[in-house]
């Protein structure tokens, strides 16, 4: 019953931590559309959160195409991903317990 409920409480926090995540790199994207102040605390905190894992992504996929950068929507894509395994695995996992 512990367990269960850890695993659950752990797949819940998961995936509010993913889609927090998916909100920050959706308003990192909107942001750069506008040559945002690069001296703004607000888009450098995006940009510190967004720019390491996009950086990861270029390094093993191109991502540009035509001048317009798609790793936001691998990202998201990728997010999404994880969450649907992922959370619904621990889900499971819970229920099973």
């Amino acid at each position: 019953m512990i367990l269960s409920t850890f695993i659950q409480a752990l797949a819940q926090i998961l995936s509010m931590v993913i889609n927090i995540y998916i909100w920050i790199v959706i308003i990192a994207a909107l942001i750069s559309w506008v040559r945002p102040d690069p001296y703004n605390p607000i888009v450098q905190i995006l940009f510190r959160l967004t720019e390491p894992l996009y950086a990861k992504i270029r390094r093993v996929i191109p991502t540009t195409i035509s001048g317009i950068d798609l790793t936001p929507i691998l990202v998201i894509l990728l997010l999404q991903f994880i969450e649907t395994f992922l959370v619904k695995l621990l889900f499971e996992l819970a229920r099973s317990v």
